[in-house]
């Protein structure tokens, strides 16, 4: 059965992939085109609210904008809502293929808490995100350096500072004109039209009028029959206690993009050299990696190994030295071999939520268009990989003779869990106390724990039963009884020093890649270049393997046996640089000077460190498991 399982999936991914092949860019299935005749009503809908200076997200309407008569939030997935995501409905509506001038949203007198409100918004710059048919709103922005080349922002910002001319007094001034422009492709065979892009261009207008308001008064400063547009704020609308007039464009321009290319310009690369670079760089690494591991293995092990298959006398055999002097106690289990099963098993269960997350990235599955996809996946992911932790944890557990299994298997699926939601819980508080949008709400919270306990744990026991029944492999060389004496180390060998240099390559391999997802977490940009990200994962796993497989021979060469330990944290150091990087981001990149907006920054970055400390501890014990069982099975012991 499960054959036949395994051969339906393999079948249906080969299809998938060929038939997605020849395109520049698919997306997940479900994410249909939407096809728009002339005169249908396209529904504008709006998001949180975000700053960069905060991390705070808010919903659009905690900021007296113009509403809708019943504002309607739209569903959600739990990624969504773990990202602060609030999609409601607005009161911009346009007509497809009808461009429309100084429509009046509405009109606003503000009082006091308003002002405050939006003079606080407009400090920290935040920025307003809609969406139209599933596209996210871009204010496009012309490149200096760059011939006909444009960035785009991810939203308007809600408004400015500045000052009259004159005046040395500092103004708050709201974007209150926006001027739509929403591009289309023509479907050639039909009447029909599907959207391509959503930009504006926000102005802040001080509109007037004549006469008493009511909903017939036209607007002097921006009025269709007179054909007298909004093009500057020359005249700008200041944030004070008085009426703000919300008024918007919209042009629908025709374009050669088509539906399926339509997230390429937001997906463009202005910097792709530096990720080649980047790759060159961990490449590099890998190489000189490569060939000293290449040399341990191929010319000292073998010259190692030859001399001591060659010793026969009895004479000989006491003067052997090197790694072989320890084989009596080299399998001895480690101080708290417990705690070891219990990262060891987190870190594969790390292991394979990323990379199955990275090849349905790969494949498209989790398309930008899919808002919270990669979230969501992650998270699921991590539950069923519980099945997969407590084999692996059970399996050693069991190699070091260990008995209570039930324990371990609980220590599994608790320890890691219980200290990232922990912090998670306390920084949600935080955000809690600051009423953004971005606290996650109960009802999520208790989905959380629901698949915590009610799949991940009784996933990571499944596992361990099955791992426990099954036999352990033999050790090549049997354990002595009374375990030897380790001699001085040399500086270079000692624990601390080799553990913290052990680190370095790994980080180093990656940190050039780091930049661009911190960049993309917290600046707010998407970060689509999963090909690139994945070359970078397998120079990573290559390299904390190498690292460790290196340092863990110059150990057992120097007749000191404890290596378990030694291996998880030399290449799960990187964690600790990794840390420190993130520090040396927070103080250069970002402009965050709240106290709150850091204590979150840190929280979420020292969660990121401990699970890289998770995935790389792990995957240089492996490697150096299999070093160790691979060099002592290969010479005679009597």
């Amino acid at each position: 059965m499960a054959g036949r399982c395994f051969h339906v999936a393999w079948i249906f991914f080969s299809l998938f992939y060929l038939f997605f092949l020849p395109s520049h860019c698919f997306y997940l299935p479900g994410v249909a085109p939407e096809d728009f005749k002339t005169g249908d009503p396209l529904l504008v809908k709006v998001n949180k609210i975000t700053s960069t200076k905060t991390q705070l997200p808010y919903s659009y309407y905690s900021l007296p904008y113009c509403q809708p008569d019943h504002i309607v939030d739209s569903a959600e997935n739990l990624g969504e809502v773990l990202r602060g995501d609030r999609i409601e409905n607005s009161p911009y509506t346009f007509i497809m293929r009808e461009s429309r001038m100084c429509n009046v949203v509405c009109r606003k007198v503000l009082d006091k808490k308003a002002t405050k409100a939006f003079k606080e918004k407009i400090d920290d710059e935040y920025r307003v995100n809609m969406i139209l048919d599933n596209l996210p709103l871009v204010v496009p922005i012309r490149r200096p350096d760059v011939e006909n080349a444009v960035v785009y922002q991810h939203g308007f910002h809600v408004g400015l500072k500045g000052k009259y001319a004159g005046s040395k007094e500092e103004k708050h001034f709201i974007n209150n004109h926006l001027a739509f422009t929403v591009k289309f492709h023509k479907d050639p065979l039909a009447e029909t039209a599907r959207i391509v892009g959503f930009e504006v261009k926000p102005f802040s207008v001080k509109h007037e009028y004549e006469g008493e308001w009511n909903a017939k008064t036209r607007l002097t400063t921006c009025d269709p029959h007179a054909k007298r547009a909004v093009t500057s704020s020359e005249s700008p609308q200041e944030v004070e206690e008085k009426e703000i007039i919300f008024t918007y464009d919209v042009e629908f321009q025709e374009s050669d993009i088509k539906w399926a290319s339509r997230w390429d310009t937001y997906l463009l690369m202005a910097d792709d050299q530096i990720h080649w670079f980047s790759i060159v760089n961990s490449l590099m690494i890998v190489l000189f990696l490569s060939a000293m591991v290449a040399m341990i293995m191929l010319r000292t092990l073998y010259r190692d190994i030859s001399k001591y298959n060659r010793l026969e006398t009895q004479e000989e055999a006491q003067e052997e030295s090197g790694w072989k002097l320890v084989h009596g106690d080299v399998f001895r289990p480690p101080t708290n071999f417990d705690l070891l099963c219990v990262y060891v098993g987190t870190g594969v269960q790390f292991f394979g939520m990323i990379l199955v997350t990275m090849i349905f990235a790969l494949l498209g599955f989790l398309s930008p268009s899919n808002r919270g996809g990669l979230m969501t996946a992650m998270l699921l992911l991590w539950v069923f990989m519980g099945l997969f932790a407590g084999y692996s944890s059970a399996r050693l557990y069991k190699m070091f003779k260990g008995a209570n299994w039930k324990s371990i298997t609980l220590k599994t699926a608790i320890k890691f869990p219980a200290t990232v939601f922990a912090i998670f819980f306390g920084l949600n508080a935080l955000i809690w106390g600051q009423k953004s949008s971005g606290a996650v709400p109960f009802g999520t919270m208790f989905a959380l724990v629901l698949l915590w306990f009610g799949i991940s744990v009784p996933l990571v026991f499944v596992g361990s039963y099955i791992g426990f029944k099954k036999p352990v492999k033999e050790d090549p060389v049997k354990t002595n009884k009374i375990p030897r004496q380790v001699p001085d180390q040399p500086w270079y060998l000692h624990p601390a020093f080799s553990i913290l240099i052990g680190g370095i390559l790994p980080f180093g391999a990656v940190f050039i890649e780091l930049f661009f997802i911190l960049t993309s977490i917290w600046l707010h940009q998407f970060y689509y270049i999963f090909g690139f990200l994945f070359i970078v994962f397998i120079i990573l796993v290559v390299t904390c393997a190498e690292i460790t497989v290196v340092l863990c021979y110059f150990q057992l060469c120097s007749e000191d046996y404890q290596w378990w330990w030694r291996s998880y944290l030399t290449s799960g150091s990187s964690a600790l640089y990794l840390f420190l990087y993130a520090a040396f981001y927070f103080f250069t990149k970002l402009e965050i000077t709240k106290l709150v907006s850091g204590m979150l920054y840190f929280g979420y970055m020292l969660i990121v460190s401990y699970a890289f400390f998770v995935l790389t501890g792990t995957i240089g014990f492996y490697a150096c498991f299999w070093f160790t069982r691979l060099i002592y099975s290969s010479v005679k012991i009597d």
